[in-house]
């Protein structure tokens, strides 16, 4: 069974920085694209960050130059490193996959999220 697990959220102080993983686990072929969506509490689910291949990346306006996505798909890992957190980066982090779990076979994943905290 295909999952993505979260960790590394927590509780940092504004200016600080924390390191988000996701663990793909289960059998696939390959990776195709992951991505990181986060959610504030009364606010709608919104798209942080996303990397297709290994290299095409691309980050919402609100987290460009402090945020950074990474990926070893040999290790099935993906990564979002989080430098110069605000306040309003306080939400639920989400990690998404699309997979290929057979030739021809493409399934998107969502993890179950890690909470991010910070303080002012």
């Amino acid at each position: 069974q295909v999952q993505l697990v979260e960790s590394g959220g927590g509780l940092v102080q504004a200016g600080g920085s924390l390191r988000l993983s996701c663990a793909v686990s289960g059998i696939i072929l390959r990776i195709n694209d992951m991505g990181w969506y986060r959610q504030a509490p009364g606010k709608q689910r919104e798209w942080v960050a996303s990397m297709t291949g290994s290299s095409n990346t691309n980050y919402a306006d609100s987290v460009k130059g402090r945020f950074s996505i990474s990926g070893d798909y040999a290790k099935k890992m993906g990564y979002l490193q989080m430098n110069s957190l605000k306040p309003e980066d306080t939400a639920v982090y989400y990690c998404t996959a699309t997979l290929m779990e057979r030739l021809g076979l493409y399934k998107t994943y969502w993890g179950q999220g890690t909470q991010v905290a910070v303080s002012s």
